[in-house]
């Protein structure tokens, strides 16, 4: 079949299965208004983002409600149903963070100890960084070195020479000092449970989380979860959707690699939001530990957000939400609005799905709980592209020298310019504009509305830039 005679056809197959329920929700009963509200948000979002499948779900009032949109493969196409698969990517974070409470309880870890106590092989460049940096740094983003590091495939041994490889590794700043998305912090975190648990890290997640909690389409091997329904990447040129090939796999479970259902999504959000025990009754974690893993631990300086063990908490409206997204050719979001007991989960298979992320959350979270985000309110990056369109710009800017200069991220050879350019401070080729005291958001271009934060010294100097949620430090 030509290319362009396939193109229409799935063009218009993916329109008449936007309207069309899942068979998963044909027989199930009326949703409320609300949800028939999102849901009818989520259609418009589809066809604007040309995202072809989307699952949904909502957890109130004790009551989950699920569904999918539009269809699992371009050219293979299945309608997405509530148990359709999708690799959650950083959304695995918090799984991670899970097992690890789970060892904590069980005496096989300690938050506070050091790195090196579980693995004595263990060294990044500064000795004082080797023996300070800490189990919660890890899962606060805090360890302080570059986090885009990601190990070799080597089979089982993959987290053990990956934790044996980082001696030359760099600080960015000292552990805890600032926040810094990190997944190199989690891939170590995956080698600490496969030493305190005695087994390889799929098993280890199987045994301490995804079995107690009754979840029953969540894997954390490829090779398992496309045996069942499962929804494949797409991306858009133009008029054309595009299966992404070969499938996108995170080269370390613990910081990006766990496929789940929205169902298994919103399960997995209700242990979390309650008293920790599985679905027979079993005690899995206690009480304290889930609302531990909810308290603030750190401030991302340069936001008014925080880190807790695993989750990214911020505060819409006066209430505290918990949340994680995840990109990895998939974009999802799973949120907690823990005082209300309320949960949603969005999956989406398309590049562009952040952009409906984005659009339904914050209407989610308006319409089921009348709290909006602050124009003002900084957005920090909780493993989905998020921006700011809105931002008050101030009127009078800031005097621009202070923030200029070369930000690096070693051992990567990125960097990031910060330069005047006619009077205006600059990102390489995008203008950039402050709407608060050393936040700013990009003005122009491709990268419009993503924010900056400039973080001082203690000193009081500019010592670094977080652009989309990742430290760089000034020359």
């Amino acid at each position: 079949m030509a290319a362009p005679v396939r193109a229409i056809l799935t063009t218009l197959l993916f329109a008449i299965l936007l309207r069309v329920p899942s068979p998963a929700s044909q027989d199930a009963p009326p949703a409320d208004p609300k949800f028939e509200q999102l849901a009818a948000l989520i259609t418009r979002k589809m066809t604007e983002y040309r995202v072809p499948g989307v699952a949904f779900g909502v957890l109130r009032d004790g009551r989950t409600t699920t569904r999918g949109f539009g269809i699992t493969n371009a050219e293979n196409p299945q309608p997405v149903t509530p148990e359709t698969v999708f690799p959650i990517a950083s959304i695995s974070k918090t799984v991670t963070a899970t097992a690890i409470m789970r060892l904590v309880e069980q005496g096989k870890l300690e938050l506070a100890a050091p790195v090196k106590r579980y693995l004595p092989e263990f060294a990044v460049k500064d000795p004082a960084a080797t023996r300070d940096v800490a189990i919660w740094h890890l899962l606060t983003h805090t360890p302080g070195w570059e986090g885009q590091l990601t190990p070799e495939d080597r089979g089982i041994d993959s987290l053990a020479r990956f934790a044996e490889s980082q001696k030359d590794l760099p600080q960015l700043a000292a552990p805890g000092e600032v926040w810094s998305y990190n997944n190199a912090g989690f891939t170590i975190a995956g080698r600490v449970i496969e030493v305190a648990s005695g087994q390889p890290i799929h098993d280890a997640l199987r045994s301490l989380v995804i079995q107690p909690i009754g979840l029953t389409h969540t894997f954390t091997r490829t090779e398992d979860a496309v045996t069942y329904r499962f929804a494949a990447a797409h991306r858009s040129s133009g008029e054309t959707l595009t299966v992404v090939r070969p499938i996108s796999r995170s080269s370390t479970v613990t910081a990006g690699g766990v496929w789940m259902s929205v169902s298994d999504l919103l399960a997995f959000a209700k242990f979390h939001l309650g008293d920790g025990t599985g679905p027979d009754g079993t005690p899995v974690l206690t009480r304290a530990s889930l609302e531990l893993m909810r308290t603030p631990r750190v401030a991302k300086v340069g936001t008014d957000d925080e880190m807790g063990l695993g989750w990214h908490l911020r505060k819409v409206g006066g209430v505290m939400t918990a949340a994680h997204g995840g990109t990895l050719g998939h974009i999802s979001l799973l949120e907690l609005v823990p005082e209300r007991r309320m949960a949603l989960a969005i999956q989406t298979n398309h590049s562009e799905g952040w952009r409906l992320i984005q659009d339904v959350e914050r209407t989610a979270l308006s319409v089921l709980e009348g709290r909006s985000l602050d124009p003002a309110q900084t957005i920090g990056h909780r493993g989905l592209n998020e921006t700011m369109m809105n931002a008050p710009i101030m009127a009078t800017q800031p005097d621009p020298a202070p923030y200029v200069g070369v930000y690096r991220r070693p051992p990567l050879t990125v960097a990031v310019n910060i330069r005047v350019e006619n009077g205006q401070l600059m990102l390489d080729g995008d203008t950039i504009a402050f709407y608060a005291a050393d936040r700013a958001i990009v003005t122009s271009g491709s990268s419009k509305g993503n924010p900056l934060e400039f973080i001082r010294t203690r000193e009081g100097s500019v010592g670094w830039v977080r652009y989309v949620g990742r430290i760089a430090r000034k020359d």
